[in-house]
Formats: structure tokens, sequence, C-alpha cells
């Protein structure tokens, strides 16, 4: 059974930082590409980042792009999102999910293979 679990996610003021984590199991890692998406409250869901599953090519919303970064650790089947300058329209539950094809990542797709159960970020003004 595949499992994401996402954590990390907390209360942090603006201008600050957090680095949110997910677990995988269950799926050979390195195989898939993983992403971040979030969802604030009364909003669609919307891309954050992605990472090839080898983690030689990462791609960033531009609305995140110099202050986030997601990366991947495929000996611990974890990937990261460094979350800079935090900004309050940050604040969303964040959402991990892998697919096996990284375009359909950066797409966006609603049905990715695997998503996670999310973790909500609060940034305060």
């Amino acid at each position: 059974q595949v499992q994401l679990v996402e954590s990390g996610g907390g209360l942090v003021q603006a201008g600050g930082s957090l680095r949110l984590s997910c677990a995988a199991s269950g799926l050979t890692f390195d195989s898939y590409a993983m992403g971040w998406f979030r969802q604030a409250l009364g909003k669609e869901r919307e891309f954050v980042a992605a990472i090839s599953g080898s983690g030689g090519r990462a791609s960033h919303a531009e609305s995140v792009k110099g202050r986030f970064t997601m990366s991947r650790d495929n000996a611990k089947n974890t990937v990261y999102l460094q979350m800079n300058s935090l900004k309050p329209e940050d604040t969303a539950v964040y959402y991990c999910a892998a697919d096996q094809v990284l375009y359909r990542v950066l797409a966006g797709k609603d049905n990715l293979d695997y998503w996670g159960n999310g973790t909500l970020v609060t940034v305060s003004s």
C-alpha cells in the first residue's frame, strides 16, 4: 500500500521559514516524479513545485520562485519543500503527490497516481 505522509506544517510569521517533508512508502521511489501543491480556503488547488525521479530536474511556480526550493533524498524516500520569506498568501494546505510521468505532475493533473493528506501552513501578518 502506497502512502505519502506530509509533515512540517505549522504557524509562522511573515518573513519566516518552514521546511515541509513528504515521506513515501510502498513504491519504487526514484521511479516517481514528485510534486507539491497547495489549496487555500475557498480557492482551487495550485501547483507549487515538482521534481523528477532522479532529482535532476526541478520546477517551481512563479509565485514561489526564489523563495521555495523543492528537493528529494531518494535514500530516505522523502521529498522536501524549503519555504523561505513566507507571505500570508502562502497560507494553505500543502499536499505532496507522486506520478510516474513528470509532465503530469507539472501539469497538476487531478488523477496523479498518489496524493498525501496534506499539512497546514499558516502565515500570520
